[in-house]
């Protein structure tokens, strides 16, 4: 749609304001339709307005202010009615056309704005007319965009859902504008009622973060998803993904042709800084990194690369290093035509290896007539780091990182993180770098490597110091929002999430951890809206993805569509727990309990001493209580056991705070775990206490509360406190009998008084 000018009228006295809802829409490819077939066009477009268009406006109470050929301006009272009249226009088209050959169907774009306008003679202009102008184009083929103002109003209104686009600068509008997408099928992510219509299509389902969700040793130690965990094969869905209403760009990892193949990992470190630079700059689209090295080492057909991955262009290249000097070739391909767009050569010396990233950058931006705005060339010309020493160690720990070895490669990564600090202290990256290898060694409790207190001490100072080198940096922004949320700070959480995503457009990471945070922060529609949008730039999502969008869609009340994803994660990575875990809990909650019974012995037969108490510790962040409350309720239904290894306490044989602080406070256990592991405890007069075993040594603290014995330790259960109740029993363990049991969620131990 063209321009929409401000316009003084000349009588002032003539001027008539007021605060009003602003539609404007716009025909997809108006003048390729006509082109083709102009009388064609004319007359369906003429039918669609005649018949339906305005019929459906005056039934929404709108306004039509004019029409100009291929778009509408149309004034509202209600936002509501705006919205609303919008979701039926695009409903009502799409199913109008159904029968028409695909490239003579009429699709429009919708924006939708709330503002101040002036009226004068019967048309009517402003900033608020402008800003819904360019919302519109915004938009995708048979979408709608709305701004912030419009959410805000009828986000509780209306039984769409939205996705956040964040902020965007338009054309004539001194101010960013922060934009939302529209779902407009009423299945789609917000929906609060969960029930799925007769007839819905499956939806693509996407992941909340990585954070929140737990794996379980036989030994009972927690540890986390990981970013090293394996990828689906194929996109989810077999169609291809729209096209975004912006240029997308797939970077595939770049070739390594240097005679070392050792040298594998300084391509894939280009590969990455060029997507997460890319992702930066809110006027592309630019697919994540876990999707695009699904195809590393792969002959490809780039027009399938671009349709698997819903994208227009594909960046390939080749890089070879040998000793001072680095050749890198890169080449960026129309998916659609397999004709290069833009490719260019670079022969340096390695020195001028991130003069080279930035320029290649700039080069696709303006080859896709994309403008960079201020804060973003600012981003893009951000030098990482003086030493191209610490480049090197960084990019080896951002391979560790990846690595199949899991923790082993996390404690391989942080070393070399170390270094590549030492050489340079404003290194933003690496800082950043080292917090997130930190929040996954505290949030997996794997204490041998690195004590869960020091871990997450560390993940703070490290993410504080990225931000105070670079305050725009989203991976910072992203694992500090994931160390909140695990705390509980929750406003906070989401703030820093907002930021990372703020800072990158495009960074499907940042979308997610988002989703995660307003999940557990009792969002979960809003948070299956951001997390579409994580999905869709990574549309080859790893197992964690497909588990956490199960979580999300049970939380929401759509537990048919939490059990599809949650089927996915479990066959896409059968060693995993967690899926049998929550399948359990949505399978029991929809009333299949021979299925919820299964997943119970498969889990329990792993982990004996899983327990609905352990699950209740693990999701102390849930912010709302009816979902903590919804999430056990499940477990009992599928028969998970309320204590370890099914534990059911004696009648009458409990034992309170008054007698309980005698046997714990100044006394020492002698006993064993209820697998007939010997251990001894130690407790001091102030609860101090040191557990050991044959194999390990333990310390915490000890308190009673609510008639509850509480232990504590910054190393166990993420510094949660782990509460439980003591027994008199006589059982014989090991040909040996105890006095006591002690239970909670992670122990069952059997034990007498030292004397």
């Amino acid at each position: 749609m063209a321009d929409v000018r401000w316009r003084t009228p000349a009588e002032p006295e003539a001027v008539e304001r007021k605060l009003a809802a602003i539609l404007a829409a716009d025909v997809v490819g108006y003048s390729r339709l006509m082109a083709a077939d102009e009388k064609g066009t004319h007359a369906r477009l003429k039918t669609l307005r005649k018949g339906f268009i305005e019929p459906k406006t005056a039934e929404h109470h709108g306004r039509t202010v004019k029409l100009m050929g291929d778009g509408a301006l149309v004034e509202f009272a209600s936002v509501v009615d705006a919205v609303e009249c919008a979701v039926a226009i695009q409903q009502g088209v799409a199913e109008r056309q159904a029968e028409v050959p695909a490239d003579q169907r009429i699709a429009f774009r919708i924006g939708i704005n709330i503002g101040d306008i002036i009226i004068e003679d019967g048309d009517i202009y402003g900033g608020g007319v402008n800003i819904a102008a360019r919302l519109e184009a915004l938009a995708e083929p048979g979408g709608i965009c709305v701004a912030r103002n419009v959410y805000n109003q009828v986000k509780d209104k209306v039984e769409f859902g939205f996705a956040p686009m964040g902020e965007h600068a338009v054309k004539n509008i001194p101010e960013p504008v922060v934009v939302y997408r529209l779902l407009t099928h009423p299945g789609m992510a917000a929906r609060t009622s969960g029930l799925r219509p007769p007839g819905m299509p499956t939806w693509r389902w996407i992941a909340l973060a990585v954070a929140g969700l737990v794996l379980f040793s036989a030994g009972g130690v927690v540890v986390w998803l990981q970013p090293w965990q394996r990828s689906a094969e194929a996109p989810i869905e077999a169609d291809a993904p729209p096209l975004p209403d912006k240029p997308s760009i797939a970077v595939l990892p770049f070739d390594n042709l240097s005679d070392d193949p050792e040298e594998e990992y300084f391509a894939d470190g280009l590969t990455d800084d060029l997507i997460t630079d890319l992702s930066k700059i809110s006027g592309l689209f630019i697919i994540a990194r876990n999707s695009v090295f699904a195809y590393k080492d792969q002959a490809v057909e780039i027009s399938e690369v671009a349709r698997d991955l819903g994208v227009r262009y594909v960046l390939e290249g080749s890089v070879r290093r040998a000793g001072e000097r680095v050749r890198i070739n890169a080449q960026l391909i129309d998916g659609t035509t397999g004709g290069h767009v833009w490719a260019e050569r670079y022969d340096r010396d390695y020195a001028d290896i991130f003069a080279v990233q930035d320029q290649v950058i700039r080069e696709i931006a303006e080859a896709l007539s994309v403008q960079l705005t201020e804060s973003e060339q600012t981003q893009v010309a951000r030098l990482p780091t003086r030493s191209l020493e610490a480049y090197d160690y960084y990019l080896r720990a951002e391979q560790e990182q990846h690595s199949p070895e899991g923790d082993i490669g996390l404690l391989r990564a942080l070393g070399l993180y170390e270094r590549a600090i030492a050489l340079d202290h404003d290194f933003a990256d690496a800082y950043a770098g080292y917090a997130r290898a930190a929040a996954y060694l505290w949030k997996s409790s794997y204490d041998v490597a690195m004590a869960g207190a020091v871990a997450r001490k560390r993940l703070y100072e490290t993410a504080g110091q990225a931000l105070a080198l670079s305050p725009q940096l989203p991976k910072a922004h992203a694992v500090l929002a994931e160390a909140q949320l695990v705390a509980g700070e929750h406003e906070a959480a989401i703030q820093s999430a907002r930021r990372a995503v703020d800072f990158g457009p495009s960074d499907a990471e940042a979308y997610a951890t988002l989703a995660s945070v307003l999940a557990y922060a009792g969002m979960p529609a809003e948070a299956v809206a951001a997390a579409e949008t994580a999905f869709r730039l990574n549309p080859k999502p790893p197992a964690a993805t497909l588990l956490t969008a199960g979580f999300a869609l049970f939380l929401d009340r759509q537990v048919e569509r939490a059990i599809e994803k949650l089927e996915q994660a479990r066959d896409l990575a059968p060693e995993l727990n967690e899926p049998h875990t929550f399948l359990a809990m949505a399978y029991a909650q929809n009333g299949r309990t021979e299925e919820a019974k299964h997943e119970v012995e498969v889990l329990l037969e792993r982990v004996p001493s899983y327990s609905v108490e352990f699950e209740r510790v693990m999701l102390a962040h849930l912010r709302r209580e009816e979902d903590l409350k919804r999430c056990l309720e499940g477990l009992r239904k599928a028969g998970f056991p309320e204590w370890p290894f099914g534990y059911e306490a004696p009648d009458g044989r409990r034992i309170g705070e008054s007698e309980g602080r005698a046997l714990t406070f100044g006394q020492t256990w002698r006993g064993q775990h209820e697998l007939a592991t010997p251990f001894i405890a130690q407790i001091s007069q102030g609860g101090t206490v040191a557990f050991r075993d044959p194999s390990s040594l333990r310390t915490g603290q000890f308190f009673w509360r609510d008639d509850m014995l509480c232990y504590q330790s910054e190393d166990t259960l993420l510094g949660r406190p782990n509460c439980g109740f003591l027994y008199r029993d006589d059982k014989e363990v090991g040909q040996t009998r105890y006095d006591y049991v002690y239970v909670n969620a992670l122990s069952l131990l059997h034990f007498s008084i030292a004397q």
